[in-house]
């Protein structure tokens, strides 16, 4: 009698967990991905909106992505961290509802509704089954069009950012990253974090909050892209619904000249008594639009940025065993990004560590890149390109971002020929113009006094 009774207890656990599992995946499994290039549809509304279309009807489920020109490069410096804040306020109440009733009726639905925020631009996600749609874009217009910025919900809203700001300076890594940033755009709106200061966020008021939205939050400043079980015209009719009487408004942008940094190498070392160096080093990258894109991305690829096949892990990490981790980046935004080397390493072996990367940058700036390298980096960027798109979410994403950096409704044609294109020749010229092994910005924390940064 027992056994039987255990057994119902673990079939009732079953089915349970079971049932469970179908309800928290119904919204984010992967989509097949086809052969192909998407069909992809874009529209501009009268309002001055800027809606793209991806139809892929093999599940009931829609991702909507929205960006628009209102990242923290549009903080001030008196007011950093406005942008990020008035985005993160617009799930926090709006003139209907309270954050509480937001929260409950996304969650109800089983949906996910969030805003986001970076350097060049912010923006928000909605995420629904096709037959909450109506549910969906409801609470989605209403925090864009609709946000109330509470006098107690900043108070929240900022105080946990504040939290945030204070925890990060305890960590070595955000320690290095954030005097790094500083550093390379000393002068421009990228050297703000976008979470702000902990000396600006007090002095942001409500008014300010409002203004800055108003400024920005305008629908001909917005790009949407629906990915998901929708046609055409069910997604013009449903966004003109709830989005067709936003009117649209002038804005007046600021204007922002080019970063520009010392041709001078720069060290900066902050002391921590810590067993491991966190070091940074490099300088400005290229801005997402320029045309020596595809040779960077390759260069870089093989210098660091390609994982374990990088000359940089191969070297530093397996050969020489200096460094727990270690990879390239070049970050690429409207304007120039940056391009970095970040590893970790013991104190006593960051003078050895760092040398080794300057090797590595010396040697890919003197010689060509072999026909191996060459050909298992395109083969790795083109064959995991389409995993980009594999899910709604993704696939939205990448949308709003080829149509925010102005890349071409061709981008998915013109990716992987860009990338085929590269030649040996180009990635070597890419090396000696992006890379200086001799002028770059270097900052470590570590325990200064074991590290002996020279």
């Amino acid at each position: 009698m027992k056994s039987y009774k255990t057994l119902l207890i673990y079939i009732f656990l079953f089915l349970f967990i079971l049932g469970c599992g179908r309800t928290w995946h119904h919204i984010s499994p992967p989509i097949p991905t086809s052969t192909g290039t998407p069909h992809i549809e874009r529209e501009i509304l009268e309002n001055g909106m800027t809606l793209l279309i991806l139809e892929r009807r093999s599940l009931p489920i829609l991702t909507v992505d929205i960006k628009l020109r209102g990242g923290a490069m549009y903080d001030t410096e008196r007011l950093a961290g406005i942008a990020n804040l008035t985005s993160k306020l617009l799930t926090e109440g709006t003139v209907r509802r309270t954050a509480t009733q937001i929260s409950e009726e996304i969650d109800f639905i089983g949906g996910r509704l969030t805003t986001l925020c970076g350097d060049d631009y912010a923006g928000a996600r909605l995420t629904i089954l096709k037959r909450d749609i109506d549910t969906g874009f409801d609470l989605l217009s209403d925090i864009l069009m609709n946000p109330a910025f509470r006098e107690e919900e900043i108070s929240k809203k900022r105080g946990r950012i504040l939290a945030g700001i204070i925890q990060e300076k305890e960590d070595p890594g955000s320690v290095a990253s954030r005097a790094f940033y500083n550093m390379v755009f000393d002068g421009h709106p990228y050297h703000r974090p976008v979470k702000g200061f902990a000396e600006t966020l007090p002095e942001i008021k409500q008014k300010d909050i409002f203004s800055f939205y108003n400024r920005y939050y305008q629908p001909n400043n917005l790009i949407m892209a629906i990915a998901g079980d929708i046609t055409r015209d069910e997604a013009l009719s449903i966004v003109k619904r709830y989005f067709g009487k936003w009117e649209k408004r002038p804005i007046d942008f600021p204007a922002f000249a080019s970063p520009s940094i010392s041709d001078k190498r720069m060290v900066k070392i902050v002391d921590k008594d810590i067993t491991q160096a966190n070091i940074f080093m490099g300088g400005l990258g290229i801005e997402r639009t320029h045309p020596d894109y595809y040779s960077v991305r390759l260069m870089n690829h093989i210098l660091g940025g390609g994982g374990f096949s990088s000359r940089l892990m191969n070297n530093i990490r397996d050969d020489l065993g200096l460094v727990y981790s270690i990879y390239s980046h070049f970050g690429m935004k409207v304007y120039s990004g940056t391009f970095f080397v970040n590893l970790q390493t013991k104190n006593e072996s960051a003078n050895q560590a760092i040398e080794e990367v300057i090797k590595e940058m010396r040697r890919i700036r003197s010689d060509m890149v072999s026909d191996e390298e060459l050909r298992d980096a395109k083969s790795y960027i083109t064959g995991s390109f389409p995993l980009r798109i594999d899910t709604n979410s993704k696939a939205a994403g990448i949308l709003t971002s080829i149509e925010f950096y102005n890349l071409g409704i061709d981008y998915f044609e013109e990716f992987p020929k860009g990338i085929n294109a590269v030649t040996k020749e180009d990635v070597l010229k890419a090396a000696r113009k992006y890379l200086n092994p001799d002028n770059y910005i270097l900052v470590v924390v570590a325990n200064k006094d074991k590290a002996k940064i020279k």
